[in-house]
């Protein structure tokens, strides 16, 4: 859950903030939950929905830059120089937080498009159609930095 809600929002104590809020949401709601309903796609759901209430939160407030952490192996086989990161990083941060929470939940934890759609509630068209964009903005962001284009 701390992991997604980071990825999302690229801040730790947001994340930690975003992480403990969704937990607080399940216990409080786990009732509700209905027996059939997928628990991990409803615990996502929650997590996702708490990294959007802490980013609008952050957008009412003066935005700042945040640094990215030293654990480059997570991005690859290390190939990547510290350029390379920062290009990227600003690529993912132009995304909106709808195009931010399918790339992710894709490509971070791994979930298929299904599991994307039951857990952001949403069509699996709609991730199908957010993926393709947030792609194609980054492609188009990162292109002259990668020297093609």
């Amino acid at each position: 859950m701390y992991a997604t809600a980071w990825l999302i929002l690229r801040d730790r104590d947001r994340a930690e903030d975003a992480s403990q809020e969704a937990l607080f949401r399940a216990w409080r709601d786990l009732p509700k939950l209905r027996s059939d309903a997928s628990f991990s796609a409803w615990l996502m759901r929650l997590t996702v929905n708490a990294a959007y209430d802490q980013a609008r939160a952050i957008s009412r407030r003066r935005v700042r830059e945040v640094q990215l952490p030293d654990d480059a192996a997570a991005l690859g086989d290390g190939s990547f120089g510290t350029e390379d990161r920062e290009s990227l990083r600003r690529a993912f941060q132009r995304l909106s937080l709808d195009h931010r929470a399918v790339v992710v939940l894709h490509f971070h934890a791994g979930l298929p498009l299904a599991e994307i759609a039951a857990a952001l509630d949403i069509p699996v068209g709609t991730v199908k159609s957010r993926l393709h964009y947030a792609r194609q903005s980054m492609r188009t962001d990162l292109r002259p930095r990668l020297g093609r284009g």
